[in-house]
């Protein structure tokens, strides 16, 4: 799970923020504690720390005092959000910048994308037998 390169507590909040999308981890569910991160993760707990706090500053999770640390309320809205706007920003607008250099419009693109879709889908997967 860890990568090289990119600071540890980052990392720590992103695993936190894919619980949060992919549902593992609901809205106003219990987030694992900063000790439960360090020791799951063996990290040391001030880093741990430090991915909880990025979590907490982007409205993601928020304490309840003497209880522990909690899925905020339109916490996956605001992930997928940010995500959607990520994904555009890293992939579509490359994408529509080379489909203007190629001359394709919105329905050639729309159309390439539904065909090699459907020719994805229609694929064998891995271990079976077309």
């Amino acid at each position: 799970m860890i990568e090289e390169g990119r600071p540890l507590f980052l990392q720590i909040a992103e695993s936190v923020e894919d619980a949060i999308v992919d549902g593992s981890l609901p809205e106003e569910g219990q987030a694992p504690s900063t000790n439960e991160l360090a020791a799951f993760h063996r990290i040391n707990p001030a880093t741990a720390a430090k991915g909880v706090n990025v979590l907490v500053e982007k409205g993601v999770i928020h304490k309840r005092r003497g209880i522990g640390m909690f899925v905020s309320p339109g916490a996956r809205e605001l992930l997928l959000s940010e995500r959607r706007t990520a994904f555009a920003d890293r992939f579509v607008e490359p994408l529509l910048a080379e489909a203007r250099k190629l001359g394709l419009g919105p329905d050639d693109l729309a159309r390439l994308i539904s065909d090699r879709a459907a020719r994805d889908a229609s694929a064998p997967t891995e271990g079976t037998t077309p």
